[in-house]
């Protein structure tokens, strides 16, 4: 598994040079995007299937995941490495979360969804 590791540090530095984006918004976007792609799809068919419930969990879910196991390991792998990374949020990122946490717990209470509450979550990501 190591070597499509490498594989995709390569890719990713010829897509960057070629294509003209910054490596923040590869890293940050599009590299999570793909990665997640499998819940993504499975998120929207149970939709498309009226299983709104199940639905929206998959993706509720997937953001829990990734905020309570991945984004801390990465900080701890990063001090064995020796290049600290710290989670320290400025007041906007901070504000951003706060939004996504209270549109999501507004949508989901009702048990029902609307175009605009998805316009609002769409907006949120």
């Amino acid at each position: 598994m190591v070597w499509l590791s490498e594989i995709l540090v390569h890719v990713a530095q010829e897509v960057i040079e070629s294509v003209g984006i910054s490596e923040f918004f590869l890293g940050i976007i599009l590299v999570p995007l793909i990665g997640n792609v499998a819940e993504h799809l499975v998120a929207v068919q149970m939709a498309a299937k009226n299983k709104m419930d199940l639905s929206t969990e998959i993706a509720v879910s997937s953001s829990i995941q990734i905020a309570l196991f991945v984004a801390p390991l990465l900080v701890f792998i990063s001090l064995l490495l020796g290049h600290p990374m710290q989670l320290i949020f400025n007041q906007f990122e901070l504000l951003a979360l706060l939004a996504a946490i209270v549109i999501t717990v507004l949508v989901s209470n009702d048990g029902e969804s609307t175009w605009l509450e998805g316009a609002g979550l769409l907006g949120i990501y």
